[in-house]
């Protein structure tokens, strides 16, 4: 089981819309695919159908309780399934305060989903608190969405130091592994100009090795197309919304370089993994103060 954070602190960006469709191209792939919502504005689950009023486990019962995760699981088509979130999750910040081992509780929980599916990608909060340290805790790689602006790599700085400091301390499998451009104005001095300043920081840090050293810019660009702005509407992956528009051909093409990704670092030896606690710092009690 592959475990992704798909993450930018910014708003706005096309992550959620990255999320979701990424998932259904793995889906539609014929890989069985869950999608873990900790954004408390809940839009990756409304956007994949599940209203996140109605279930009666959430993500927030899942990270605040006993609750199994597999008590949230929402089917979302075929091989696809999502964990919601609700509006409580904004609360969570500060419930957990005293728990000790309140970074790794989804790490934990999500150690017992292992057969269940081959991905799983995490829509995580325009934030970089406690939902997104979890969040960074469970998986294997970070996804970063941008959008071809001026302002693009303006605040990065912070993400890449909490990533970093995840990686050294809670979480060594932890790999920053691609960015992907969002809203491309195909033809414009300014996408252009942008992305060739994103390429340049990004193979920067790459060339610093360890949590970098397999960082990459994805070679498919996300066009702006209205279709991908009105799929949530009709809680629809842009696959079952408009699978002949321009944004159901780039995310196709998006779940393909990540497919042929994965596959190759399987050849190389190096193949998926779990979410485990390490040997020598084992589960810990959610509820001691």
């Amino acid at each position: 089981m592959r475990c992704l954070a798909v993450m930018n602190q910014k708003g706005g960006v096309g992550k959620t819309t990255t999320t979701v469709n990424l998932a259904a191209g793995l889906a539609r792939s014929g890989k069985r695919v869950g999608v873990l919502d900790m954004d408390p504005q809940a839009h990756a689950s409304l956007h994949l159908g599940v209203d996140p009023q109605r279930p009666l486990t959430t993500m927030y019962d899942v990270l605040n309780s006993e609750a199994p995760l597999s008590e949230a699981w929402q089917d979302a088509g075929e091989r696809l399934r999502v964990a919601p979130a609700h509006i409580d999750l904004a609360a969570v910040e500060v419930e957990l305060a005293g728990v000790v081992g309140r970074e790794v509780i989804l790490r934990d929980k999500l150690a017992a989903c292992a057969g269940e599916f081959d991905y799983v990608l995490i829509d995580c909060p325009p934030s970089l608190g406690v939902l997104t340290i979890n969040a960074l805790t469970a998986v294997d790689h970070v996804y970063l969405p941008l959008q071809p602006h001026f302002l693009a790599l303006h605040g990065l700085s912070k993400l890449m130091q909490t990533i970093a400091l995840v990686a050294e301390r809670l979480n060594s499998r932890l790999q920053m592994a691609g960015v992907v451009m969002c809203m491309y104005d195909s033809g414009t001095k300014l996408a252009a100009e942008v992305t060739a300043d994103v390429d340049q920081y990004f193979r920067a840090l790459r060339s610093k090795g360890g949590v970098w050293e397999g960082v990459r810019l994805f070679e498919t660009r996300i066009r702006r197309n209205i279709r991908l702005a009105e799929a949530p509407s009709f809680g629809q992956s842009i696959f079952g919304y408009a699978p002949e528009s321009p944004g159901a051909e780039d995310y196709g093409a998006l779940t393909g370089e990540l497919l042929a990704y994965y596959a190759g670092r399987e050849l190389m030896g190096g193949g998926a993994t779990a979410p485990r606690p390490p040997a020598e710092q084992p589960a810990v009690d959610r509820r001691a103060a």
